[in-house]
């Protein structure tokens, strides 16, 4: 169940800092609400999800399943740039992430 709820607050991190960028500066109010309470449930639920797994894995995932994201939802959404260094930069996180969980953590 923990793995759930690490998915679940990736998810919700993930429309929260969508959310953010829509949010004018939290000066929209919509945009604003969905960034607290998309926050206030990704961080329940990774909580959760500590119970079981390993902080340095947990957050390692959470962060770079987020930053990965929310680069792709940047370019496709919201028409930012994207460029080969940008590309290198996720690898790197995500090969980091996959490092980590190889060795050792495993819940």
């Amino acid at each position: 169940m923990s793995w759930f709820y690490l998915v679940v607050a990736i998810v919700f991190e993930i429309v929260g800092t969508s959310a953010m960028k829509m949010s004018d500066g939290m000066t929209r109010l919509w945009p604003a609400l969905v960034v607290v309470a998309c926050y206030g449930g990704a961080f329940t639920l990774l909580a959760q999800a500590l119970k079981t797994i390993e902080v340095g894995i947990a957050y390692a995932i959470w962060s770079a399943a987020g930053t990965a994201a929310i680069a792709a939802i940047g370019v496709f959404v919201f028409g930012e740039s994207l460029s080969a260094l940008k590309v290198a930069g996720i690898a790197l996180i995500v090969a980091g992430v996959v490092s980590l969980h190889m060795a050792g953590g495993h819940a």
